[in-house]
This record gives C-alpha cells, sequence and structure tokens, in this order.
C-alpha cells in the first residue's frame, strides 16, 4: 500500500513533504499556546525589521543635496548639537582651493644658457687650432674631426669643424640663445596649474613674491621658445640647413624653464590652510523649525539637515526601533482580534490560528514587497539630477500596495481582504515617504483590488485585476499630484502615471506567484484549484477509474447529485463535485470487496461478517492516508470520513449477531465507521447523495414515485440517526436537498420517449450468447423500492446480501 501511494506523488510533492516535515521539526515540542506565541513573535520582529532595520544604514528621510527644494517641514525632535564633518570638508576644500598653485623662478637661466654655449664653442675651437697647428697633420690631405663638447651629441663637431664661422654668424646664434631663454618659460607639463592666478617666488629672494593674474597667456611655454629658436636660426641665411640643425640641436636643450611649479610648497600651503578652518558646529533647539516646503537647500541648511538625519540615526536608533516594534505588536494583535471574532471564513475552512498566520505570512510577505520597492525608488531618485525623476515620492507609486488585499480577497472573502488592504496601508504608511498621502494611496488600491474583481474561476481573474488596480492608481497618484500642489507638467504625469500603472500590474504578478504557495501550504480551495483537482489525468483518478470503474462512475454520479443540491441551498456547489470525485478513492485497496465493482461472485460469501465490516470501514482510514500522501487539501480529505459519519454496518452486524452464540458477545463499535459526522453542509450533502444514488441504481423501475420513495427514506434514516447534529443544515434546506435529489435522479433515470410506429425488440433479443448467473448477480434491481436494503442510518448495504439473494432478488 505504501509503495502505491508513493507511486501516485510527484517529485515536487516528496520534496515538498520533506522540507515542510524538517520546518516543522523545531515546534513539535512547544505546546499549542507556545507556538502561538513564538510565532506572533516572530511574525513582529521580522515585520518590524523590515521597515527598520537598526543594524542597516539606509537613506535618511531627509535625503537632500544643495539646490533641491523641501518637500515638507522639518523639524528638530530634540536638542542637537552636531559637528558636520561634510560642511567641514567643504570649507578645507574651500580653503585649500584659495591656495594659488606656488613657483619658483629662475633668473639666470638666460645667461647660464649662453655661457655654457660659450665655453663649449671655446673649447671646440681651440681642439680644432691645434690639430691644425701640427706638423705631421698639416701636410696630409686627411682633415681631423673633432667631437662637439657641448649639449647635442659628439656627432656635431663634423658640422662645425666644416667651416671656419665668422664672428657676425655666432654673434647672431648667441643673440637668439639669449632671446628665446629670457623672460619667463615654463614647462609644459606644468600648464594645468596656469589656468588661475598664480604666485611666483624668486628662488634668490624668497620673501620677493609676484603674483600673475593670467599666466597662461603671459608667460611661454618652453616648447613654443625653442619654437621660436628654431625660427629665428632659419633667419640666417648664410648658415646652410644642415648647420641651421646643428646650431638647433646644441642651442635648444640649453633653453630650459625659468618658471617651475612647487608641489611641495604649495602642498604645504594648502594643508596648512586646511588645518586652520574650524569644524562647523550645527546647534538646534527641540521644536525649532528647520525648514518650511518650498525652501531651497543651501550649503547651511544642508548641515542642519544633515545634523537631525544623523541624531535619528545614531542617537535615537533603538529608541524608534523599539517603539515601532510595539505599534506593530499592536497592529498584530488588533488583526488576531479581528480573526477571533470574524469567525471562520467557509472557503478557508482554517481554525482561527491558522487564518491569523496566513494573514500574517502574507502580510509579512507584502512588507517585505513594498520595502523593497521602495529602496529601489530612493536609489532611482538619488541616481537622477534634474525634476521628476529626482523625486522619490514619484517613483513610489509603483509600490504594489494592492497585493495583499488582492491574495487574501482570492484565498478568502472580502471581508477579511479589505481589512489586510487597510491593515497593510498603514505599514505602508510607515515605510513611504510621505506617511498620510501614501495610507491613503494605498487604502484606495486596495479597496479596488477587493471590490473590483468577481468570482475567482479562472488565472485570468488576476490578470483583469492587476489592470482594474494599475487604472485606479493612475487616477489616486493625480490626485496626489494635485493635494500636494505639485505642477501639473506632462514629465510629471505621465512618470506618475506609469508608475501607478506597474504597482497594479506588479500586485497582479506577485498575487500570482504568491497565490499557488499559500493554497498548499494552507490547504486552502480556490476555485481554480478544485478545476485542477477535478482533472482526469490525475494520477488517483487515473487509478480509480482503473482498478474500480464501477466507483470512479458512482463517484461522478454522486457529483452532480451533490452540485445540484448545494446550489439550491447556497453550499459550494464545485466543493461538493470535486469531494465527491475523491470520497471513495479508499476502494482501489480492494475494489472487488464493494458491490459496484463486482463481476461475479461476491468475496463477503467467503467471509465472516466482522471481517467483511472491517474490510469496508478500512477503505475510509486507507482513503485518508492516501489523500494525506498525494498532498490533497484537507477540506477535500474531510469528504472522505464525514460522508458515512459514524453509522453501523447495520446488517453486517446483524448477520454476525445471528452467527454468534450470544449476541451480546459482537461488539457493535466494530460495525461502526469512525466519523466524525458532518461538520459542513457540503460533507452533509454527500452523505445524502451517496446513499440516494446507490438506491436509485437499485431500482428496477425508477419511476418518479420509486425515487420519491427511496429519497425521503434515506434521509429520514440519516436524521434519525443524528447524523447531521453538527452541521448548520436546517430542515427547510433539508426538505429543499430532498426535491433537488429527487429531481435529479428523476432527468438521469427517466423513461424515454416512444416513437410512433417502433416497436422496440424483447429484452435479450439480441444477445448472441446467454446471460450468466455471475452477470446476473451484478448490479441488483428491485422492483419493490421497500426491499432495497437501506440501513437504519440511512445507507445500502448491497454487500450484505450473499450471491444467491442477489439471483433471487433479480429473478423477482
Amino acid at each position: 500500500m505504501s509503495k502505491q501511494i508513493k507511486d501516485l506523488q510527484s517529485p515536487f510533492q516528496r520534496v515538498t513533504r520533506r522540507l515542510s516535515e524538517i520546518a516543522k521539526t523545531p515546534f513539535e515540542k512547544l505546546s499549542e499556546k507556545q507556538r502561538f506565541i513564538a510565532g506572533f513573535a516572530l511574525l513582529t520582529i521580522a515585520t518590524t525589521l523590515l521597515i527598520q532595520n537598526p543594524f542597516w544604514h539606509s537613506l535618511p528621510d531627509n535625503n537632500y543635496r544643495i539646490g533641491d527644494i523641501v518637500r515638507e517641514s522639518i523639524i528638530a525632535p530634540a536638542d542637537i548639537y552636531y559637528l558636520d564633518e561634510a560642511a567641514t570638508e567643504r570649507q578645507r576644500e574651500t580653503a585649500r582651493a584659495a591656495i594659488r598653485p606656488i613657483f619658483f623662478y629662475e633668473p639666470k637661466r638666460a645667461d647660464e644658457a649662453v655661457q655654457s654655449f660659450r665655453s663649449a664653442w671655446e673649447s671646440f675651437s681651440r681642439a680644432t687650432d691645434r690639430e691644425k697647428a701640427r706638423p705631421e697633420k698639416a701636410n696630409t690631405n686627411t682633415n681631423s674631426v673633432r667631437e662637439w663638447p657641448g649639449v647635442g651629441g659628439p656627432e656635431l663637431g663634423k658640422v662645425f669643424s666644416a667651416r671656419r664661422f665668422t664672428l657676425n654668424e655666432l654673434d647672431a646664434v648667441i643673440r637668439l640663445l639669449r632671446e628665446n631663454a629670457s623672460g619667463d618659460i615654463y614647462s609644459d607639463r606644468d600648464a594645468e596649474y596656469l589656468q588661475s592666478e598664480v604666485e611666483i617666488v624668486d628662488r634668490g629672494r624668497p620673501t620677493d613674491s609676484r603674483l600673475a593674474r593670467n599666466p597662461a597667456s603671459s608667460m611661454i611655454p618652453l616648447s613654443e621658445a625653442r619654437k621660436r629658436l628654431r625660427e629665428g636660426l632659419s633667419q640666417i641665411r648664410s648658415l646652410s640647413q644642415r648647420e641651421q640643425e646643428a646650431f638647433y640641436a646644441a642651442l635648444a636643450p640649453l633653453i630650459q624653464p625659468s618658471v617651475i611649479y612647487d608641489a611641495t610648497a604649495t602642498e604645504n600651503e594648502r594643508k596648512t590652510a586646511a588645518e586652520g578652518v574650524a569644524p562647523v558646529a550645527i546647534s538646534l533647539k527641540r521644536g525649532q523649525k528647520v525648514a518650511d516646503p518650498g525652501d531651497r537647500v543651501t550649503e547651511e541648511l544642508l548641515s542642519r539637515i544633515n545634523a537631525i538625519n544623523n541624531y535619528r540615526a545614531s542617537i535615537r536608533v533603538w529608541n524608534r526601533f523599539f517603539g515601532l516594534l510595539a505599534l506593530i505588536c499592536a497592529l498584530y494583535w488588533a488583526a488576531w482580534k479581528f480573526v477571533s471574532h470574524r469567525g471562520i471564513v467557509p472557503r478557508l475552512a482554517l481554525s482561527e490560528k491558522r487564518t491569523f498566520a496566513l494573514i500574517g505570512i502574507v502580510t509579512l510577505a507584502h512588507t517585505a514587497l513594498m520595502a523593497a520597492i521602495f529602496r529601489l525608488a530612493e536609489f532611482t531618485a538619488s541616481q537622477n539630477v534634474s525634476p521628476p525623476t529626482n523625486d522619490a515620492t514619484i517613483w513610489s507609486f509603483a509600490v504594489p500596495f494592492a497585493f495583499g488585499s488582492l491574495l487574501i480577497t482570492l484565498l478568502a472573502d472580502r471581508r477579511t481582504g479589505i481589512f489586510v488592504g487597510f491593515f497593510t496601508a498603514l505599514i505602508g504608511g510607515l515605510l513611504a515617504p510621505r506617511g498620510l498621502e501614501f495610507t491613503i494611496y494605498a487604502a484606495i488600491s486596495s479597496s479596488v483590488a477587493v471590490y473590483g474583481i468577481g468570482a475567482y474561476r479562472s488565472r485570468q481573474t488576476v490578470t483583469i485585476a492587476g489592470l482594474l488596480i494599475g487604472a485606479a492608481n493612475i487616477f489616486t497618484a493625480v490626485a496626489i499630484i494635485a493635494f500636494t500642489q505639485q505642477p501639473f507638467v506632462i514629465s510629471t504625469l505621465l512618470l506618475s502615471a506609469a508608475c501607478g500603472f506597474a504597482g497594479g500590474i506588479i500586485a497582479a504578478a506577485a498575487t500570482a506567484v504568491f497565490m499557488p504557495i499559500c493554497e498548499s501550504s494552507f490547504g486552502i480551495l480556490t476555485d481554480v484549484k478544485l478545476l485542477e483537482l477535478s482533472n482526469a489525468d490525475l494520477p488517483v483518478l487515473g487509478q480509480l477509474a482503473l482498478r474500480a470503474p464501477g466507483t470512479n462512475q458512482h463517484s461522478y454520479a454522486v457529483g452532480q447529485l451533490a452540485q445540484e443540491a448545494c446550489r439550491v441551498v447556497g453550499g459550494n456547489a464545485l466543493l461538493a463535485r470535486i469531494g465527491a470525485l475523491y470520497h471513495d478513492i479508499g476502494k482501489t485497496a480492494a475494489p472487488e470487496h464493494f458491490v459496484e465493482n463486482q463481476i461475479g461472485k461476491n468475496p463477503h460469501d467467503r467471509l465472516k461478517p466482522a471481517q467483511s465490516a472491517k474490510i469496508i470501514i478500512s477503505h475510509v482510514a486507507y482513503g485518508m492516508k492516501l489523500a494525506k500522501e498525494l498532498g490533497l487539501p484537507q477540506r477535500i480529505i474531510d469528504f472522505i470520513p464525514q460522508h458515512h459519519g459514524t453509522r453501523t454496518l447495520h446488517y453486517f452486524l446483524k448477520k454476525a449477531q445471528a452467527e454468534a452464540r450470544d449476541p451480546n458477545e459482537v461488539s457493535e463499535n466494530d460495525f461502526r465507521y469512525p466519523g466524525p459526522k458532518p461538520q459542513f453542509r457540503e460533507a452533509a450533502i454527500m452523505m445524502i447523495a451517496d446513499s440516494c444514488e446507490a438506491a436509485a441504481r437499485s431500482l428496477a423501475e425508477p419511476t418518479p414515485e420509486n425515487i420519491r420513495f427511496i429519497v425521503t427514506k434515506i434521509i429520514d434514516s440519516i436524521v434519525s440517526d443524528d447524523q447531521l447534529d453538527e452541521c448548520d443544515l436546517t430542515l427547510r434546506e433539508l426538505t429543499q436537498i430532498r426535491e433537488s435529489m429527487i429531481r435529479s435522479l428523476i432527468a438521469i433515470y427517466h423513461s424515454r420517449v416512444d416513437y410512433p410506429g417502433y416497436t422496440p425488440p424483447p429484452s435479450g433479443a439480441f444477445r448472441i450468447l446467454p446471460e450468466s448467473d455471475d452477470e446476473r448477480s451484478r448490479g441488483m434491481k428491485f422492483a419493490n423500492p421497500a426491499d432495497i436494503p437501506i440501513s437504519p442510518g440511512g445507507e445500502i448495504e448491497d454487500e450484505a446480501l450473499t450471491s444467491g439473494e442477489r439471483l433471487a432478488a433479480n429473478h423477482k
């Protein structure tokens, strides 16, 4: 049996069941009251941490920058003394920027360049003259080449020794060198420091300094000075191109910057200036108004706002956390009182504590979703600088405030859904940048989610609800913009409408994700879940049709009867029909022991009455175990024991007493179903429909009179056996149920219309083989409805009749 159950389970069901068992392990040793207190505490703390976690550094409530417009009044919550490090650092940066770049000046760079060239030229000339004065060299045809001793490379000596340059040529070259090496020359890499005023200090006289107001235009870069040197050499016509290049190579390196950036002196001056700035101290009194709505944020105002933010984030963060914890605890207490006085919701069929657990988990998930999107809205606004994209309030319209109310409405009813909507609206107000406005926004959005949808008969219902919520959010967002006196700018309205519509879509998407999770975790039967359970391709229904085809047919017929009766009295017709499909799944363990599946001899002929009763009664226990292992909702499982109630197998009991030596030795409890009696109206209707369908199937002539007789007898027997004492059916409803059963059975078994001129052949005229006794013994037909074996509890006990008794009844 356990192997069969395991084969019917999907891998997902096995994993889910295993995880559920692991999660329940820590709470198994606690009492029911202790589990409730622990769950209440965890729920309260988790919700509070989602709203404000003292261990996280989130963005402050008043997150402004210089130039922004204040959105609401800012008042100091207490006496505050605050050293604004950010403002202090800004002033220090200002002090550093006020220090001009310092350059030192070398006034003798031109003289040094000229002297260096003269010395090299004189050394080269003397060496050349000595070479020419040697006799052994004078008679040779080979010209001696000397190396150039100055900068530019020794190979320049070959050019300079080729001929003797005149004094005019040398004077012109030296004049060019002096002219281009003089003045304020700076290195090209120091150009970045010359964009503003600079201070120039004479290195020979450190106390003497001058201010250059436009240094980039009054000074010459080194590259420009050397360029002018090349142009000047090209003007000396007596020099060849090769000689001009040689002189440029020898002179250009001698031109050096005379104004040089002093990084060390500049940084020392800036450091001294920064150290001289006093820390910015903010002093506020409790209740002092810091800013009004519409004020522009200046540096001074920003320092005061930072002082308040720092006070809230560090000094009183735990005070705020525990205060918020107390408020959330009070809100959940109000929710518990609502649930306990609300009573059991028919669709939920959960206890008060499980209903509260459902509301708490949905609220916790909703709070987490709101907190995440609020943080995302703040982050998005902080990354933009221009309105309206820098306004976190507008981005916050995308928060799915209607998620919780929509989910609970689909799972339970509108009354519970609207309560959860207002409950989460209060929590959303604690998270939102504008608490009051967003509480109203959330309440309106939740109301549309609760009252704007119909029955949940398809997954498309969630999508339609999301579109309705999005449309309502657009209207509410525009109303809030008007209320807060913001200008009606096209970009603001479009962004607000887009975010509001996105809030509805996100709410629908989140609901679609959490709906099956809540259905499975809490065993909640929505209409869509019930329709999914009616799929004949499900393994358990497939096994029932294969192993017990008679029971399968009986289940579908009972479902139709129960569905029509529930519609008459206002019960859940779909629940009754689906419950009927599963109410006899326990018969798959021994299908041949039930009359609707028997072909041939009755196996109970070979068993003692007590054994037969045990087998028949065990289909209830096995059916419940099979249903639980398959993960069927508890409401469906309840149909399995309750449709039999606590009735006895009357005819098997009488047989056992007749066969016993002493009838008093036979225990009636061995022949009684375990129960309980029907606890809700759909189970009671199932009990009636189960017996009525079996009795009508046993009628040889299902005339309206015979059907009325057996239906009335069955209902009277069930009532007299006190099987309906624990459900809420009234006598008026019982009458309506009786008439509905009679109408449905007459419609099923009504006589066919006789066609004129057509005489049907006698029964069996077309049979090729004669009907066997075994076939005749299956499906007993009683001409007299009073002969149908209806027990005092209203059950049909065909199994108690032997094969011979069935043959005799059929022959009658």
